[in-house]
C-alpha cells in the first residue's frame, strides 16, 4: 500500500536536485539555527519570550510575578534562553534586565502567533 506522501513520479527534475544540494546547509551549520527552534517549543519559555515582547525589558522579579511563576524556574528558563540566543541581559546597579535578543526573535514570535491562529 503506497502512502499519499509518496511519490509516484518517476522522472528525475535534476536541476531542482542540483538547486536543493547547492542550498543545503552542513549538518553541523544546521545545529546552530535549529536551537533556537527546539527551544521555543517550550511554552514556559514562549510565555517568557511573550511577556519580553510586551515589555522590552524585565528583571526575573518582574517576570516571576508576572508569570506566576518561581523566581528559580524563571532563571532556569531564562538561562537556556540566553544560551541560544533568544534573550540578552545587562545589568543596571544590582538588578539584571533581560529583553529579547534582537527584532529576528520579535519577528519569530508575530509568525508563529499568526500561524497558530490560521490553523485554528
Amino acid at each position: 500500500m503506497k502512502s499519499d506522501f509518496e511519490c509516484t513520479c518517476r522522472e528525475v527534475h535534476a536541476d531542482a536536485v542540483e538547486l536543493v544540494r547547492s542550498n543545503e546547509l552542513a549538518t553541523t551549520t544546521l545545529r546552530s539555527p535549529s536551537e533556537p527552534y527546539q527551544t521555543l517549543g517550550d511554552p514556559t519559555r514562549l510565555r517568557i519570550l511573550t511577556a519580553l515582547s510586551a515589555v522590552e525589558e524585565l528583571c526575573v522579579c518582574d517576570l516571576s510575578l508576572s508569570l506566576s511563576m518561581t523566581q528559580s524556574a524563571v532563571s532556569h528558563q531564562l538561562a537556556v534562553l540566553r544560551r541560544t540566543g533568544l534573550v540578552k541581559y545587562r545589568k543596571l546597579g544590582k538588578s539584571i534586565l533581560y529583553s529579547l535578543d534582537d527584532a529576528h526573535i520579535q519577528t519569530l514570535l508575530e509568525a508563529g502567533k499568526e500561524h497558530v491562529c490560521e490553523i485554528r
